[in-house]
């Protein structure tokens, strides 16, 4: 199972850091995504990690802005978002899976968190 926390309300510019718990298994043999989704559209990619953390992938819109890592012994990963932007707003979600190594589709994700709702002003 799956817990994402940290999310929140901030202004244009501001910071969050989004966890993402697995309870009931290891995590440290999964590879791990941030997904998010705005009201109106499709779930799209955020950014990604590889089981040990040595890869990562973001989509362009986030790169340079937000920082995935992950602490396999406390079974989390983490999302750090800065210079956040009122485009970021919407409801994120984590993913695990065991059988690829690093992916940006949703689909190839089994096991997903319940979401946690980022909402930035301007």
């Amino acid at each position: 199972q799956l817990q994402a926390s940290g999310g929140g309300m901030v202004q244009a510019g501001g910071s969050l850091r989004l966890s993402c718990a697995a309870s009931g298994r290891t995590f440290s043999n999964s590879a791990v995504g941030w997904f998010r989704q705005a009201p109106g559209k499709e779930r799209e990619f955020v950014a990604a990690i590889s089981r040990s953390g040595s890869s990562t992938y973001y989509a362009d819109s986030v790169k340079g802005r937000f920082t995935i890592s992950r602490d396999n012994a406390k079974n989390t990963v983490y999302l750090q978002m800065n210079s956040l932007k009122p485009e970021d707003t919407a409801v994120y979600y984590c993913a695990a899976e065991y059988s690829v190594w690093l992916s940006r589709n949703p689909i190839d994700y089994n096991y997903w968190g319940q979401g946690t709702q980022v909402t930035v002003s301007s």
